[in-house]
Parts: C-alpha cells; structure tokens; sequence
C-alpha cells in the first residue's frame, strides 16, 4: 500500500471514529450528566495511554532541532484543537442533534482554507469561493427547518459547534507543519496532554465535584471516548495529515456527516427531515467539489 494510499485509509477510519463521539455524548446525556464532567472524563481515561507512548518513545530524537517557540506553538494548538475545539462541542450537543452536529462541523475544510489565506498568505482561488458558498448555503438549507421560534436553543448550540469547527480547523493548519518536527506520536501525545492540563485547570476552577456520583453507564461512555473516540482517531489522523496534508486530509472529512447520521440513526433513533438531507447533501457536494478540483490542480 502506498504512503497516500495509506494516509486515506487512516484518515477515513479516524473521521468515522470520530464521529462516534457524538452519539456517545448524547447516550451519556440521559444520564444527566454535566458537560465539563463528561469531558474531563474523557481526557483523563485517554491520559494514561499517552502518558505510556511517550515513556516508549522517550530515547527516539526528532529529526529536526526542535526550538522553544516550537513548544509554545504546540502548546497554543494543543490548548485550540482539543480542549476549545471538544469543549465547544460537547456545550453545542446540549442543544442539537448528533447528526446536525456533524453536519456543521463539516464547514472546517472550508476554514482550513480561510485560514490558510489569513495566515499563510495563500490565495484563495474562484473554486475556493465557490466550494465556500456552496457548504455554507448547504448549512443554512439545514438549520432552516431546525430553528423554533419559541426558542429551543439550536441557534445557541449550532454556534457553539461552529466555533468547535473553527478552533479544530486551526489545530489543523498548525498541526501540518509542527508535526514533522515533532513526529506524528510525539506531537499527538503533548497536544492531547496539554488538552487535558487545560481541561483539568478549568475544572478546578468551575467544576461541580460530583465525578464519583454518577451511574455507572457515565464512566463507560467516558472510557468508550477515550479510547474510541479519541486516543485511538487522534493518532490515526496526525498519520493521515503526516501522509497527506492539513487540506488533503480535510477532504476526508465528508464521512463524518454520514457516518454520525447512521450511528445516531441506529443508537439515539434520530430522523433526519428531508430538508436536511438535502442540506447535508449540499454541504458534502460544496467539499467534495473543492477536493475534485484540488486534485485535478495538482495532478495538472
């Protein structure tokens, strides 16, 4: 198997567990359980596995010198990616549905471009702009049907994730150039370390103190997110970015939206509108259409 071939295939298999995150928030939800809690649930079930990779790979060197402001950039993406960017996300599905949910989050191929025009000074072409409109109308078409006037806060919570796509569209435009510095594990690891010294200090500082009082059903889902949801997806996607690329591999993004929408479908009995589908079909139609033209780009 070729290294790309490789890359796409570690990246689909990390999208789709991903995307079961989702399902498990909202299975762990029915138990009424507080949102900082479940997230600290989940980092710190993961933390002992990263903890040990690290011990594991202490005496391998990176390839390259690496500098302080290089730690200080890992620290930021760290602090972006996987503590804002999951906590973001699991306020917004306090208030929609896991496939809406991934639907909106499918805008951050969109934001890695923006991003990469804002910080990297690279043009954002006519198919670019196209794409972008397309995804966002796909996103309006969505929300449409959602939104109730007495106000059931999917506005609020269709934010929230949006600002979680945003902040994970970040960690991606960083990731690509620190991770070959750092190596795929090592980067990984301190990212997801650093997420969870944040996730710990905010609780610290705002938590309940109720970790032990939930049923039991709570602490499964936090070790089933730990290890499926995260620990594992994480290092397959810094893999498929270190194969492939922050743009290439956001393309492989567009299974995250169908993958969540039958898992919700199967285990929270969740039923799309068709105004939904059809504005999911938009959003994936609006990316699968900037990937066609990338590749076309650059086979030219």
């Amino acid at each position: 198997m070729s290294v790309k071939s490789l890359g796409i295939f570690y990246g689909i298999f990390g999208v789709i567990l991903f995307s079961s995150k989702a399902v498990m928030v909202k299975l762990a939800y029915e138990y009424h359980v507080d949102t900082l809690d479940l997230l600290l649930f989940r980092m710190l079930f993961s933390l002992p596995f990263y903890l040990y990779i690290l011990f594991l790979i202490r005496k391998k060197k990176p390839s390259v010198e690496i500098k302080p402001k290089d730690y200080a950039w890992l620290f930021l993406f760290g602090f972006v990616g996987y503590y804002l960017a999951s906590y973001f996300d699991f306020l917004g599905l306090n208030y929609i549905k896991a496939g809406l949910e991934r639907i909106i989050l499918f805008v951050y191929p969109t934001i890695v471009v923006f991003l990469s025009w804002l910080f990297f000074k690279q043009k954002i072409t006519k198919v670019q702009t196209v794409a972008i409109i397309i995804t966002y109308i796909g996103v309006v078409i969505t929300f449409w049907n959602e939104l109730d006037i007495s106000g059931n806060g999917v506005l609020w919570g269709g934010f929230l994730v949006l600002l979680s796509a945003i902040t994970y569209a970040s960690y991606l435009v960083g990731s690509g150039w620190l991770i070959p510095k750092f190596g795929m594990l090592r980067f990984t690891c301190y990212a997801m370390i650093v997420s969870t010294f944040c996730i710990m200090i905010h609780y610290l500082i705002a938590g309940n103190w109720q970790l032990l009082e939930y049923p039991l059903p709570v602490y499964l889902y936090g070790i089933a997110m730990a290890i499926l949801a995260t620990l594992v997806p994480s290092f397959l996607v810094s893999a498929s970015i270190e194969r492939l690329g922050a743009s290439n591999f956001s393309i492989l993004g567009s299974l995250g939206p169908v993958s969540t929408i039958l898992l919700a479908f199967v285990f929270l009995n969740e039923r799309l509108t068709y105004g939904q589908l059809l504005g999911m079909m938009v959003v994936i139609f609006g990316v699968t259409y900037l990937s066609i033209q990338q590749k076309k780009k650059a086979k030219a």
